[in-house]
């Protein structure tokens, strides 16, 4: 079974395609794991935030980033919000609007 990975947007893209080589390694990894066997890494290399939010938890030398995503009907799983975490907990901006990006995904509204 084959999995699809798609953006929210071209912007998440290039966050993505922004963060510090080690963390894109670790991002490309992950990713093409996923295209395999599905959106669910299991920790230490995904979590499940409810509702249907997910995080790719990445590591590297240059710090630790965070890519958030949602999956649909269809093998189909959205990257919609990236960003370098500089604090324990995921700041509730980057969750919000991470939120608000799957509801638009998954009502088709984007």
């Amino acid at each position: 079974m084959t999995y699809t990975i798609k953006f929210y947007s071209p912007d998440v893209q290039q966050e993505i395609n922004a963060l510090p080589l080690g963390l894109r390694v670790r991002y490309t990894a992950l990713a093409e794991r996923m295209k395999k066997v599905g959106a669910n890494l299991h920790e230490p290399h995904t979590k499940a935030m409810g509702d249907g939010l997910f995080e790719m938890r990445l590591k590297a030398s240059e710090g630790i980033a965070r890519v958030m995503y949602c999956t649909l009907v269809g093998q189909r799983i959205y990257m919609l919000h990236s960003f370098v975490k500089k604090t324990d907990k995921t700041p509730k901006k980057d969750l919000e609007l991470a939120i608000k990006r799957m509801k638009e995904v998954k009502n088709d509204n984007f």
